[in-house]
């Protein structure tokens, strides 16, 4: 019989929560942490507005040597890792470490440290040949982004096998689905996995500004992203992570640890499409749904809720409202949908493990997070996408989705273990 994965730790740095009772209070209060960027003058760019967060490394618990040596995504990553096994009560120390592995993901890597440090090096851009010797030594861990990996699993005592998944903004879905998979096999019992990143710098901004993904609306910041609301125009950016303790499900009872759900279900596929571009059909998510809910041996008529990707994207919105009538049919009008994006922006390769965290935690407390700044609807999506408000709602099985550039599409399906297999 396959071996079940649950989840039975998070720890998490998200813009307007530093820690995941903060996070959970933001997204079930409906509060935005989208602002004006602060971390540089963004006047020249076309999108001016990011979900930043006010994080201090020092009184997040980390060394002022870590705060030296880490780069801010690294920083956000050992600092979740900390919390998640704090809550998951796993004694590392007491475990084989060699059955302990690491997955981690991220789209951009150590973008913050590596553009601060092209800056010094080139003399603000100035020098076509750089001066090496003014980088710092810490640069290598900075150009290779599986020191990241490298980190958390030494803040876990992970010897196991570790890695870097970077699959663009749905990297932090694909990085649990390589976690439940080496757990399933029997390579590992307990895997530290989830996502991390700290894109906000002046090149991601020149980036997004240049395919206009970004939004323009930089007058109001805080209802900036409008997942669909038919005034939606673009994506805001975000940063944050989110860790997760896993573990093979009977252990994991045996120990009497507290089950969050259970990763029942995940599949990922690529369209072969466009680099950005979607079809407003939908195929290739609800491919991915179905083959999600298929390992997961769950009927679609078994979801409670769908934690959407909704990045505010009208052809994104599309996509997805297409993927779901495709897969749930004539559920699909029944089921709540939402987009956390509309609160903590879209942190890249690191908003499918922030989004994991907040399923995990919307079936704990019963209580579904709205999408926030939904005041118009657009009337082409016509899927109960939750405005505004958080809505109390016991739910079984739990579906979030995930779409990134070059084509990516991934779905995870979360579980109560409590229920019947077919």
């Amino acid at each position: 019989m396959m071996r079940r994965v649950a989840i039975t730790g998070l720890g998490v740095v998200a813009p307007g929560g530093i820690g995941v009772k903060e996070y959970w209070d933001l997204l079930t209060a409906g509060r935005t942490a989208t602002r004006t960027i602060s971390f540089y003058d963004p006047s020249q760019f076309r999108s001016r507005v990011a979900a930043e967060c006010d994080f201090d490394p020092l009184a997040a618990g980390l060394s002022q040597q870590e705060t030296r040596r880490l780069d801010r995504a690294a920083q956000f990553a050992v600092v979740s890792t900390r919390e998640a096994l704090a809550d998951s009560g796993l004694d590392t120390s007491a475990l084989d470490p060699g059955r302990i592995g690491t997955s981690l993901g991220s789209a951009v890597g150590c973008t913050t440290s590596l553009e601060r440090e092209y800056a010094v090096v080139s003399d603000g851009g100035r020098e076509w040949l750089v001066d090496h010797t003014y980088a710092i030594p810490q640069l290598y861990r900075h150009f290779v982004p599986s020191s990241m990996a490298a980190e958390v699993g030494q803040a876990a005592g992970a010897e196991g096998p570790a890695a870097v998944v970077s699959t663009g903004c749905t990297s932090g879905l694909d990085s649990l689905g390589h976690a439940v998979e080496l757990i399933r096999e029997g390579t590992c019992d307990v895997m530290i996995a989830g996502a991390t990143e700290a894109p906000i710098s002046p090149i991601t901004s020149a980036c997004f500004d240049a395919i206009l993904a970004t939004t323009p609306r930089n007058d109001t910041p805080e209802s900036a992203c409008r997942p669909f609301d038919r005034t939606r125009s673009g994506l805001v950016l975000g940063e944050g992570a989110a860790v997760l303790v896993l573990e093979e499900l009977e252990s994991a009872r045996a120990r009497g640890a507290h089950v969050y759900a259970e990763i029942a279900g995940f599949a990922q596929r690529c369209n072969a499409y466009h680099m950005t571009g979607l079809k407003p059909d939908g195929r290739e998510m609800s491919e991915a749904i179905d083959a999600a809910l298929a390992e997961a041996r769950i009927d679609p008529s078994a979801i409670d809720y769908i934690n959407a990707h909704g990045s505010g994207t009208k052809m994104n919105d599309r996509h997805e409202t297409g993927a779901f009538k495709r897969s749930l049919g004539e559920h699909a009008y029944r089921t709540a949908i939402s987009s956390i994006k509309s609160m903590i922006g879209h942190s890249l390769g690191a908003i499918g493990s922030l989004e994991i965290a907040a399923c995990a935690l919307a079936m704990e407390h019963g209580v579904l997070p709205p999408t926030a700044n939904l005041h118009e609807p657009d009337p082409d999506l016509d899927l109960d996408y939750i405005p505004l408000t958080a809505r109390e709602k016991q739910t079984d099985v739990v579906l979030s989705v995930g779409s990134g550039f070059g084509g990516f599409q991934s779905a995870m399906v979360l579980a109560r273990p409590e229920r019947s297999i077919a």
